[in-house]
């Protein structure tokens, strides 16, 4: 008898620190990150932004506080009513954590309080629309979901500008993509034309799919109106007619173009070639770190940890879009940086929840390739969910070879 009640006891001790472990294991076998942006129609941006938030997880062994994390990949291709779709797809998931959004606007524009109202925690590295993280007739609504590592629209238009009017141009033709990304930079562009006395030559507004031939028709209205420069807001596909038929014109009538950086989003440089590109006075919108300039310890760090985990990288020029990897490095990782700081429940409604409000709480400072972040995030202010600012703009420019360099 008293051999067996050893016996028992000796059991019991054995089985308690297997207790112990289950009673403080993970409350998640997995979590979860969807990429919801465009793969097809502007691959090179989803590839990039793909690049830049698994180099960032990776570096964190791909686990947030031990559990492991993958990357789901969904292809909108545009689409709003395909990523209302993955936007589902993604509620049902209980290992769900966060979604990341791609180059388009028209997306997040579209499902903005569908996002907000639903608690899907939404990361931006590109979409640059200024309503996107703003919320209400203020902007100011508590619940925004919404936080953004990239330009914001409210401010592009200045920027891009206040560039050409440094310049010298004082007549420029708005020739702008009517969605709400288009409709954004036209406020932000009239409005700053208006601080300065001047008014645009024209504005001529062109849906998704413009053609060489419907671009050459608009460029010989835009030549009689007088401009002396165009102001363009368009993505690789448009952009690229648009070249064709300036570089299909006399050099005397081929203008200067000032542009959004939507042209970088695609195959671009690749498309227009080397000798387009040497013959077209193009300049577009940029934020301030290329991995082609002058590099600081940490972004010689990370470029060392992408050509180690990338096959395809062993020259800047090979991060093709460039600004999906710079964004979406940064922005996953003071992401994960927050996601660290929670203790998980196991409620994924809740842990979304405290991970939104962890975004708020990075008040010691992140380093970053764009630059080094301090509190990037806040509940209040308008500016609140944007983690860059005008000071962090500058134009850049394509050399022949189809690289981009910033001025």
């Amino acid at each position: 008898m008293i051999l067996c009640i050893r016996s028992l006891l000796w059991l019991l001790a054995m089985q308690l620190p297997l207790l112990s472990l289950s009673l403080h294991a993970a409350p998640y076998e997995r979590l979860r990150i969807y990429l919801d942006a465009d793969q097809t129609g502007a691959a090179a941006s989803g590839r990039s932004i793909m690049q830049g938030i698994s180099l960032a997880l990776s570096r964190q062994d791909n686990q947030i506080q031990g559990v492991p994390v993958e990357i789901i990949i969904k292809d909108h291709r545009g689409n709003s009513r395909r990523s209302l779709a993955h936007l589902k797809t993604f509620l049902k998931d209980e290992q769900g954590l966060a979604v990341v959004s791609g180059l388009h606007s028209p997306p997040l524009l579209a499902h903005k309080d569908f996002i907000n109202n639903s608690g899907i925690l939404m990361l931006t590295p590109w979409a640059a629309a200024g309503p996107i993280t703003r919320r209400g007739t203020n902007g100011l609504d508590d619940e925004r979901w919404i936080f953004r590592l990239s330009i914001d629209d409210t401010k592009a238009g200045q920027t891009i500008t206040h560039h050409a009017l440094n310049e010298g141009f004082k007549s420029p033709f708005l020739l702008l993509e009517d969605t709400g990304w288009g409709r954004s930079n036209n406020k932000t562009m009239m409005l700053t034309l208006k601080e300065h006395g001047l008014q645009p030559a024209g504005l001529h507004w062109f849906h998704w799919g413009l053609s060489e031939d419907s671009a050459r028709i608009i460029l010989r209205d835009i030549n009689r109106s007088g401009a002396d420069v165009i102001f363009m807001v368009a993505n690789a596909q448009e952009g690229k007619a648009i070249s064709r038929a300036l570089l299909s014109l006399p050099e005397s009538q081929r203008l200067p173009v000032r542009s959004h950086w939507g042209i970088t989003g695609g195959n671009f440089a690749e498309d227009i070639g080397k000798d387009g590109l040497s013959r077209l006075d193009l300049k577009f919108i940029q934020t301030r770190f290329s991995f082609a300039g002058q590099l600081t310890p940490y972004a010689k760090d990370v470029f060392s940890a992408a050509k180690a985990h990338f096959e395809e990288i062993e020259s800047p020029e090979d991060i093709k879009a460039p600004t999906g990897f710079i964004h979406g490095y940064d922005l996953m990782t003071l992401f994960l940086n927050a996601a660290n700081q929670i203790t998980f429940s196991g409620d994924i409604d809740q842990d979304r929840l405290a991970l939104r409000d962890a975004m708020y709480q990075l008040k010691t400072s992140q380093p970053g390739l764009v630059k080094d972040y301090q509190q990037p995030f806040s509940k209040v202010g308008i500016d609140g969910h944007e983690a860059l600012n005008q000071n962090d703009y500058v134009m850049g420019y394509f050399t022949p070879d189809g690289n981009i360099r910033l001025e």
